[in-house]
Parts: structure tokens; C-alpha cells; sequence
């Protein structure tokens, strides 16, 4: 499995748009100078949140986009699930009933099936606030006398 660049990107604008929760709607621009990512590519992620609950957005001159819930409902396993699909490493595991006519007898779906538990629990259990959080405490202890 690999997180590709609307992933990771779609992850940051989150983030920027958590940080800056309390300076009201974030214009795309400003979110891209601060990210150091294309306007237009972000432009290109935003669609993909417009059909969910996860943003508010504001039009006009005072325009742009928060998050619509607080920083500690947003799982990083959601995000990417939203933008990447299912984070399964091979297809079968993401079946119900599984298709493959080996699957009775595949010895390696136990492992597809154990690793894809392992990511989907690690990534569903990280929230945007405790990105926030440990961003913070990882400024705090950076400091010179």
C-alpha cells in the first residue's frame, strides 16, 4: 500500500484548515502558500470533500473553507479512505463474500487480512487534534538557551 500524493496532500490542507480553525473560512490560497502545494492541485482534492460533511465552505470575498466538525473528529484513516479508497494492500480482502475461487484454500489471505486490521485500527485511531497536539508539544521541547 501507498498513500499516493492526493492522500498526503488532501491530509496537510486538513491539517492547515485544523490549526487555523479560529481565524474563520481559509481561502485555498492561502492554505497552498503555507503547504507549499499547487492551488490548482488542491483545487482538484476539494470536490472530493464537497460530497461529504467534511467541510464548510463560504463563497465571495470573505470565501473559503473550514472544517465542518471540531479537530478531534477527524480520523486520518477517514481521510485517506475518502481520497485513496480502501487502504487494503491486495483486493481481495476488500470482498464480501470474497471472489477469488482460491480463497478457501489461499494461505496468505490470513496475512492480507491481519495487516489490513493492523493499518485501518493504527490510521482510525490518529485524529487531526492529536496531530495538532503532538505538533505542538514537538515546538514546545525545540527550544534554545
Amino acid at each position: 500500500m501507498k498513500i499516493s500524493t492526493k492522500g498526503r496532500y488532501a491530509l496537510r490542507m486538513l491539517i492547515d484548515l485544523a490549526e487555523h480553525r479560529n481565524n474563520g473560512f481559509v481561502s485555498l490560497k492561502e492554505i497552498a502558500e503555507r503547504q507549499n502545494i499547487s492551488k490548482k492541485y488542491l483545487e482538484q482534492i476539494i470536490p472530493v470533500f464537497n460530497k461529504t460533511d467534511f467541510l464548510r465552505t463560504n463563497r465571495g470575498s470573505q470565501g473559503g473553507y473550514m472544517l465542518a466538525r471540531t479537530p478531534d473528529k477527524y480520523t486520518v484513516g477517514e481521510i485517506l479512505r475518502l481520497t485513496e479508497g480502501s487502504l487494503s494492500p491486495v483486493d481481495c480482502v476488500n470482498q464480501d463474500p470474497i471472489e477469488c475461487g482460491r480463497s478457501a484454500d489461499c494461505p496468505t489471505l490470513p496475512v492480507w487480512q491481519g495487516l489490513a486490521k493492523v493499518v485501518n485500527e493504527y490510521l482510525d485511531g490518529i485524529t487531526l487534534q492529536d496531530i495538532l497536539d503532538q505538533q505542538r508539544e514537538r515546538y514546545m521541547n525545540d527550544y534554545i538557551i
